[in-house]
């Protein structure tokens, strides 16, 4: 399924088809994360997940089906993801936003709780090979296009470094 979106992904722009693949290297490492959030009493007081970005190039997202909760930032304004039954949410993440140099782009998103449902949602991510080097495509820097992020051999661990001092990442990985 990556392999699907990141090739549809490079013809958008006109790209060689493995354009943003083959920066994953040979063997890029695939995560499930399961995520569960029970009722809470104070929903106005605590988020599921706080606000953040995914450092990685795709989150494939299998939402509740019922209970809602994830939200998306945009023009600063948070915006409810809409159930739609047996549907995948993609979202972009820091990678995508940097191999692409800026024409995809990584949204800010949280989730929040709900006071009498609980919610269930599956989150498969991909990432790159170990010590893979990450960069913007070529063919997407030009005069028109000049180049907007450094190319990263460590992505995962500056964007860890950034999230514990409540830095966003993909800032600093612009030059």
């Amino acid at each position: 399924m990556m392999e699907i979106l990141f090739k549809a992904m490079a013809k958008s722009p006109d790209l060689e088809e493995s354009s943003f693949l083959s920066q994953f290297g040979d063997q890029p490492i695939m995560q499930v994360r399961f995520n569960f959030y029970p009722p809470c009493s104070r929903p106005n007081m605590v988020l599921g997940v706080k606000a953040h970005s995914d450092r990685l190039g795709v989150t494939v997202l299998l939402q509740d089906d019922v209970v809602e909760g994830l939200q998306i930032l945009k023009d600063d304004r948070w915006i409810k993801v809409p159930i739609i039954p047996h549907a995948l949410v993609v979202n972009l993440g820091d990678q995508m936003q940097i191999m692409s140099n800026g024409i995809f782009k990584s949204p800010m998103h949280r989730v929040l709780t709900n006071t009498s449902k609980l919610r269930i949602s599956v989150a498969m991510f991909n990432e790159l090979e170990q010590d893979k080097e990450i960069g913007p495509v070529n063919q997407l820097i030009d005069d028109k296009r000049p180049r907007l992020y450094k190319n990263d051999k460590n992505f995962a661990g500056f964007n860890y470094e950034c999230f514990q001092k409540g830095k966003i990442a993909i800032e600093g990985a612009k030059i």
